[in-house]
């Protein structure tokens, strides 16, 4: 049996716990959370989920390494200094950070950047995300990935939402958010050419994807080789 220790016991980590809980071939065995008690160390896990805050990643990339377990970050809002923290832990035991654990978002990234290979400049792309009206970042981290699966030469500017004169569009990605209601994440990618138009959409019509796909991520990346992985390494079958 696999054991997991969740990191963060909001409202990712319940979800996760419930996720676990309905499988027999992993366990929990550890919270880590402010709120909590001190959990029990003498259950070594064989995967850490960090679903908490940037600070509290130092805790987790160092109890990773000490345990000599797997890592599956999901903190949002990083700067530049945890990115290459992330990526030091990476030489020490495989390591998998994504904004969204939807495997389905991991697929839709793989088929916009199919198809912006295939339909190059010719065509105008556009994002349009929709989510509850208690997020707090705009546009959502999974937008911003997918504009970077769209930017297949990584020279397309962003910009973020129009208003007044903006004049015709040049090369750029647009991104738009939309915020309201109890809507789980709804991404919009469109691609815009003469006389014709492309979309491809994903809805996530429940969190619970994003726990599912967390411990399948977890699962797959135990016994691997220190490495930093993506969802996409889970999409292609890779791991």
């Amino acid at each position: 049996m696999q054991k997991l220790l969740i990191v963060g016991y909001g409202r990712m980590g319940k979800m996760i716990e419930d996720v676990v809980s309905q499988r027999k071939d992993v366990a929990i065995v550890g919270r880590v959370d402010p709120l909590l008690p001190p959990w029990d160390e003498s259950e070594t896990p064989d995967a850490i989920l960090d679903f908490s805050l940037p600070q509290g990643l130092k805790a987790s990339c160092e109890m990773a390494v000490r345990f000599g377990a797997a890592l599956v970050v999901g903190t949002t809002g990083m700067d530049e200094a945890a990115q290459k923290l992330l990526a030091e832990t990476a030489g020490h035991v495989p390591v998998i950070r994504s904004s969204n654990y939807s495997l389905g978002i991991a697929v839709l990234k793989r088929a916009v950047r199919m198809v912006a290979q295939a339909l190059g400049e010719d065509f105008d792309i556009e994002i349009v995300e929709t989510h509850h009206n208690q997020k707090v970042d705009a546009p959502s981290g999974t937008a911003l990935s997918l504009a970077e699966a769209a930017d297949v030469n990584g020279d397309k500017p962003r910009v973020y939402g129009r208003e007044g004169r903006p004049g015709a569009r040049g090369r750029e990605i647009g991104l738009h958010a939309i915020r309201g209601g109890t809507v789980a994440g709804e991404h919009r990618v469109l691609f815009l050419g003469d006389n014709e138009t492309l979309e491809l959409r994903h809805e996530a019509q429940s969190r619970r994807i994003f726990a599912v796909g967390a411990v399948k991520a977890a699962l797959a990346l135990i016994g691997k080789p220190a490495s930093l992985y993506e969802m996409d390494d889970i999409a292609s079958g890779a791991l």
